[in-house]
């Protein structure tokens, strides 16, 4: 799968939460960042059919803790 990349500006605090985050759930921040884009798109019913489950099979799966509400 093609990866598109690009620069994200966030305040240290912000990711330092990321870093913990991530961490706590094996995955490097990058892979916690797209995780919860992918989970975001995904509810707010923004991405086609089928496109997003090659997404989510390239990031990998949510702890228990990840799918609370």
């Amino acid at each position: 799968m093609s990866r598109k990349s690009f620069a994200l500006r966030i305040s240290p605090d912000l990711y330092a939460a990321l870093e913990g985050w991530a961490a706590d759930d094996l995955r490097s921040v990058n892979a916690q960042i797209e995780y919860l884009l992918s989970q975001s798109v995904k509810k707010a019913g923004r991405w086609k059919e089928g496109t997003l489950a090659v997404l989510e099979a390239s990031v990998p799966e949510a702890s228990a803790a990840d799918t609370e509400e």
